[in-house]
């Protein structure tokens, strides 16, 4: 028995002999399945990788054959399952409300979300709670579970550190 379990083949020798006897046949196989080469040789790799990903021993080279074409299969239709569910909802990708500004000189003096990160997260919260969702000073206090004064402090620290980050720089227009 001893001797039975030494014949079988590793694992790493059956990778290196089906690679080199059939690997040209399973890359055919992907790419009918595919339709394209680079995918092919991807889903091969990716299959291989599968199959011998745990170390397993006493497949012959046909039943790793087998093994390896179920998991180029599996694997094509698994991305191909992954790309529709993208489609299906790639529509619903956040995009922003407001474009970026396209001038530099109103990048450079208007930039509330750069000064927005600079905040606190409590800050940043109160300030974007009453000004962008015009909440009531004791309603924030309620979505945020504080005082309304702790509300009311980080408003005005908040308001402050923008008004010293975002006050002129000594540059003032003629207008």
């Amino acid at each position: 028995m001893a001797k039975a379990a030494s014949e079988s083949p590793r694992w790493e020798d059956v990778v290196i002999r089906l690679v080199a006897e059939r690997g040209d046949a399973l890359t055919r196989y992907a790419y009918l399945i595919s339709g394209s080469r680079d995918d092919a040789s991807d889903l091969v790799q990716e299959a291989l990788v599968k199959t011998f990903g745990r170390l397993r021993n006493g497949f012959t080279i046909a039943s790793a054959e087998a093994y390896v074409r179920r998991a180029i299969l599996n694997t094509y239709l698994d991305s191909g399952r992954r790309s529709s569910r993208w489609r299906k909802i790639a529509h619903l990708q956040a995009a922003p409300e407001i474009d970026e500004p396209k001038d530099v000189v109103t990048e450079s003096r208007i930039d509330l979300r750069g000064e927005l990160m600079k905040l606190t997260p409590r800050e940043r919260a109160c300030l974007v709670l009453r000004y962008y969702e015009d909440l009531k000073v004791d309603d924030i206090a309620e979505w945020l579970e504080i005082s309304p004064g702790a509300v009311k402090r980080y408003l005005s620290d908040g308001l402050g550190k923008m008004a010293i980050s975002l006050k002129d720089d000594g540059k003032t227009d003629a207008h």
